[in-house]
């Protein structure tokens, strides 16, 4: 896959902005084919069946990257804790997911970086500066004009796309804390098995239902672009500099705003899209603010 990805996009800031933007593309692909099947299946029955297609894809994965030799990893402690996060997440994303306007429920995401920050403040003592505080502070109020609380477009399903994000957040500290110390793939494969076992579980107390074949289609192409999406991901993180590539991050943004519009007539109303405007102008000057401090640390130390 790695020579694939270079015979076609080369190496470099240009492969790694390359794989960001097509790894957000098959996220947000994910999310439309999520949304469509969702209009012909219950939540918990769709979380399930692309669980079990995903796990399938990750156990391919992980059999790929010679990583059979870790499967007793899936019951590490550190791992079972990233995929009681992850579980939250997926859960309370894909309910929103079903009852919002795809471009607001992914701002509202990929907000996370910024409650990120603060998390890492807060929790791990990392020295965050008034500047990204500031930035922190205003994309927060981005996401409120996003939710709108106290407005007709307030809802439940606003608050379950405010929860998945704080779940990734959780998510991306512990996966912080545990590194490199642990394989990507084996870690992919705990999350998608316990995730189908969750959802397996919710499905024998809500119940099964006949389902039409392209519906099961829409579900396996659900669970192939998060694994193919997962896949860029590790290469955009591997080639480029993460200054360069992070920003390109939010090509995802466009991308849902844009397939929403199209797909479903979804355009945000004023206040959601000053929201949502804030939210990227907020995040991208965090990226700014943390490539400054990455060349002052370089300057320091060399």
């Amino acid at each position: 896959m790695s020579a694939l990805l270079q015979s076609l996009i080369g190496t470099g800031n240009r492969r790694g902005v390359t794989s960001m933007i097509l790894a957000m593309l098959f996220y947000t692909s994910h999310d439309v084919f999520m949304k469509l099947a969702g209009q012909h299946v219950g939540f918990s029955q769709a979380i399930f069946l692309r669980g079990l297609f995903a796990s399938l894809l990750a156990i391919t994965l992980v059999i790929g990257q010679g990583q059979i030799g870790n499967l007793h990893l899936l019951v590490n402690r550190k791992v079972l804790a990233r995929s009681s996060t992850e579980i939250g997440a997926t859960i309370c994303f894909v309910l929103a997911l079903l009852h919002m306007p795809l471009g607001n429920i992914t701002a509202i995401v990929m907000a996370s970086p910024l409650l990120l920050t603060a998390a890492a403040a807060l929790l791990l003592r990392e020295t965050v500066g008034w500047r990204r505080w500031t930035a922190v502070c205003f994309g927060f109020i981005g996401v409120v004009l996003i939710v709108q609380p106290g407005a007709g477009g307030f809802s439940t399903w606003s608050l379950l796309a405010l929860f998945s994000m704080i779940c990734i957040v959780m998510r991306d500290l512990v996966t912080r804390r545990i590194g490199m110390s642990l394989p990507g793939p084996i870690m992919v494969l705990a999350s998608c098995l316990a995730i189908s076992f969750i959802s397996g579980i919710l499905v024998l107390i809500i119940g099964w239902q006949d389902l039409p074949l392209e519906t099961y289609l829409l579900l396996a192409a659900c669970a192939a672009c998060v694994m193919i999406a997962y896949i860029l991901s590790i290469d955009f993180m591997r080639h480029g500099e993460l200054s360069v590539v992070s920003p390109f991050r939010y090509t995802g943004l466009l991308f849902a705003l844009l397939i929403g519009y199209l797909l479903w007539d979804e355009i945000p109303n004023p206040m959601a899209a000053g929201g949502i405007a804030l939210v990227l102008a907020s995040s991208l000057y965090l990226l700014h603010r943390e490539r400054v401090n990455a060349r002052r640390l370089k300057v320091q130390t060399a």
